[in-house]
């Protein structure tokens, strides 16, 4: 994990909430993201396996909130809510302080990929019951790619904070 001070507010524990925060946020979400939906909708299929369709799940939890659920929505919800909000958020002021706390300091990579198999078990096996489908999707070929993209997203997102904040050597 990082050392960084621009990550961690003046407890030690959580990250300031200023614009610094929030642009990395931003961009390691963003980065993350096109990763995930690269992984998912192009290189998956490419090689023979299932097709992600993330922005179908966000229709499908917004319709069974009783939510406009068309697709801008579904696409608005999953890259920007989601993608460069939600999962950041659950990194930086949730996932990681606890990792801190209760493991202590391991390389990045370790704790990222432990966050991308919750997000995972958030997405497919929480969020998909919720929406009204099928428990982790009945373990379909893309439960298994959705498995490696949320791994990977949380990978590109931390690699994406530890090379943005890496200390500059003049």
């Amino acid at each position: 994990m990082s050392n960084s001070s621009a990550l961690k507010g003046a407890s030690g524990a959580f990250p300031a909430f200023n614009a610094h925060t929030l642009g990395l946020m931003f961009i390691s979400g963003f980065f993350a993201t096109v990763a995930f939906d690269l992984w998912g909708q192009t290189l998956s299929p490419a090689l023979g396996f299932a097709n992600l369709s993330p922005h179908g799940l966000a229709k499908s939890l917004l319709g069974r909130l009783g939510l406009p659920n068309g697709d801008f929505a579904g696409y608005f919800v999953h890259f920007y809510l989601v993608g460069l909000i939600g999962y950041p958020v659950g990194w930086l002021f949730i996932f990681a302080p606890i990792w801190q706390r209760v493991i202590g300091q391991t390389h990045w990579l370790l704790s990222s990929a432990i966050y991308g198999f919750g997000l995972w078990l958030f997405a497919i096996g929480g969020i998909t019951a919720i929406a009204g489908l099928p428990l982790f999707l009945n373990f379909t070929g893309i439960t298994w790619v959705a498995l490696v993209g949320h791994v990977l997203y949380g990978i590109v997102m931390v690699m994406c904070l530890q090379i943005i904040e890496r200390p500059k050597h003049k």
